[in-house]
Order: structure tokens, then C-alpha cells, then sequence
């Protein structure tokens, strides 16, 4: 019996990439009953791994369906008889032209909740594209301000659109659905798209550009790797130490444990952060990365190594969170 905040919820996902098997673990791990509808031969996906190996489908149910045939659309309709939420991550009218669309399933079930998962949304202009997470970033304007400002944008992992975004958004709409659901005893039609869900979480960006705290020159502001207090540095032995002194007493600390005195590093001189993070690269390289650790270990100036994925789950501050594997 599923135990949490979601258990005795029914959520049926079609099978589809990125953002729904992510929302799919999370409405899981809160305690939903989440069955996965993938396609006779679906395959593993465009990451490679295979779905025995993906840490997103454990525990999920798993039902082959072919959405071409009668029979597999009847078997879809039987499980969404059964469920409170339904996610289709396909494109805009692929469902509604099978069957499957909310005109025709919240009609027959009206309490359901049920959720486009797109990435341009559900109508506008580029509704009907393709895309990944990077070029929701490209468009949204989240890509162009990372990296080193002598290179091209790099994409930070799959992370923002696919997951923080597209994923986590998806479940928040849910939840909130479900809870206007005890009410009102009527579901919802959710239209959750990855562009969006990007331009809200740069919404601190956006509005530090309006006041002119933020630039559109990479790597020349506060938190694109511009700012000395807020970047990686190269250790002597080819690793990296991350610094995030930003607020002053943190400053404070990063400069008296480096030996630095604060009257000649201003932190919020723009003019002289070139000068700063050549000097702080020079200081960070002279020693390893295990020395630097052994150095601010009990410094409260926000450094810390930057770790593998392969070292990360030893690390003390995810084992005892009971997050190693």
C-alpha cells in the first residue's frame, strides 16, 4: 500500500522524454499509484539508458499500449477510468485526434485532472515544433548568459527545462489542481510548457537586468561566474573548488582564510573583478583540491569541492542525508 500525501492518487502518463518520466518519480516518490503507457518496442529513450537502469520508472507500473490499434486505446480508457491525473507529453493534437483528449476524456470523467506536457505550449506560434531543453533555454533567454565569455553558451546539463522546470512545474500544477479538486469536486485541463516554466525561474534575472544590475555581456555579473566571490577555481591538482562568498561576512571569511586583506579587495568593484579572479585563480591553483577542503572545512565561507558524479554520493553531506547510491 503507497504511503504519503498522494497515496490512493492514481496519475497515468503516457511515455514520453524529460519532463513527464521526472514528474512521473516525483508524483511516486509523494505516494501517488503512477502507471507508465509506453509504446509496444518503446525503446530507452534519446539518453541511452535503458529504463530497467533509470532510477524514474522504479516502482512505476509499466503498460503496454498501442495508441493505433482500438484495443490499445480501449486499454488507455480503462486506466484513465480509474485515475485522478492523465499526462500527455505529446505534441498539440496528436491525442485529441486518437481519442484521448481532454474534450473526450474530461467529458466522461469530469474530476480528472488532466495535463498537456509541452514544450513551446500548448497553442501559440511555435506550439507545433520540436525542441529540447536546450533550445527552450536558447529562446527563453536562460543559455545565453552561461559559460566562459570567450566561448559558446554551455548547456547546464538537462536540468533547468527538462526537470526544474518542465517536471517540477508539471507536479506543482497537479497538486494544485487536486487540492481546487476538494472543493469544487471538478478536475482541470493543465497546459504546463518548458518555455514557460524557463522564463519563470529567471525571473530574478529579468528583473535584475530592468535595474540595471545585470548585463548582457557573459561572464561579467554576479551570478555568471563574473563576480570573483562567486565562480570555480582550478586546484594544482586538476580539480576545482567552488566559491559562493556572497554575502559579506562569507567575503570576510573567504578573505582571512586566504590570507587576503579586505581593504584592498573591494567585493563590488566591477572594475577591478578581472584583476581578482586572475589573483584568486593564481592563490586556488597553488595548492590541491583536498587541501583547500582540509582548508575551509570548518570556515563557514561557502567553498566547497566540486565533485564528481562519481565522488558526490560519498560525500558526508549526501550520505547522511540518505541520498548516496
Amino acid at each position: 500500500m503507497s504511503r504519503g500525501p498522494l497515496a490512493g492518487v492514481r496519475a497515468v502518463l503516457l511515455a514520453g522524454a524529460g519532463p513527464s518520466p521526472f514528474a512521473g518519480m516525483l508524483l511516486r516518490d509523494l505516494g501517488a499509484d503512477v502507471v507508465r503507457v509506453d509504446r509496444p518496442g518503446g525503446g530507452d529513450g534519446v539518453s541511452g539508458l535503458p529504463v530497467r537502469l533509470d532510477s524514474r520508472y522504479a516502482g512505476i507500473r509499466t503498460v503496454t499500449a498501442d495508441l493505433k490499434s482500438a484495443e490499445g486505446l480501449a486499454t488507455v480508457r480503462g486506466l484513465v477510468a480509474d485515475a485522478d491525473v492523465f499526462v500527455d507529453p505529446y505534441r498539440p493534437g496528436v491525442v485529441d485526434r486518437l481519442g484521448l483528449g481532454p474534450a473526450a476524456l474530461c467529458a466522461e470523467h469530469p474530476a480528472l485532472v488532466y495535463v498537456h506536457m509541452t514544450g513551446w505550449g500548448h497553442d501559440g506560434g511555435w506550439a507545433h515544433r520540436a525542441g529540447h531543453d536546450i533550445n527552450y533555454l536558447a529562446v527563453a533567454g536562460a543559455l545565453h548568459p552561461t559559460g566562459p565569455a570567450d566561448r559558446p553558451p554551455l548547456p547546464p546539463l538537462n536540468l533547468l527545462a527538462d526537470f526544474g522546470g518542465g517536471g517540477t512545474y508539471l507536479v506543482i500544477g497537479v497538486l494544485a489542481a487536486l487540492l481546487e479538486r476538494t472543493r469544487t469536486g471538478r478536475g482541470a485541463v493543465l497546459d504546463v510548457a518548458m518555455l514557460d516554466a524557463v522564463v519563470s525561474l529567471t525571473t530574478l534575472l529579468r528583473d535584475m537586468r530592468a535595474a540595471g544590475l545585470w548585463t548582457d555581456e557573459r561572464e561579467s555579473n554576479i551570478f555568471d561566474g563574473g563576480a570573483p566571490c562567486y565562480r570555480t577555481y582550478r586546484t594544482a591538482d586538476g580539480g576545482f573548488m567552488a566559491v559562493g562568498a556572497l554575502e559579506p561576512a562569507f567575503y570576510a571569511a573567504l578573505l582571512a582564510t586566504l590570507g587576503l586583506d579586505p581593504a584592498d579587495w573591494p567585493q563590488h568593484d566591477r572594475a577591478r573583478w578581472p584583476a581578482q579572479r586572475e589573483e584568486l585563480a593564481r592563490i586556488f591553483a597553488a595548492r590541491t583540491r583536498a587541501e583547500w577542503e582540509r582548508a575551509f572545512e570548518d570556515v563557514d565561507a561557502c567553498v566547497t569541492p566540486v565533485l564528481t558524479p562519481g565522488e558526490a554520493p560519498a560525500h558526508p553531506a549526501l550520505a547522511s542525508r540518505m541520498m548516496a547510491s
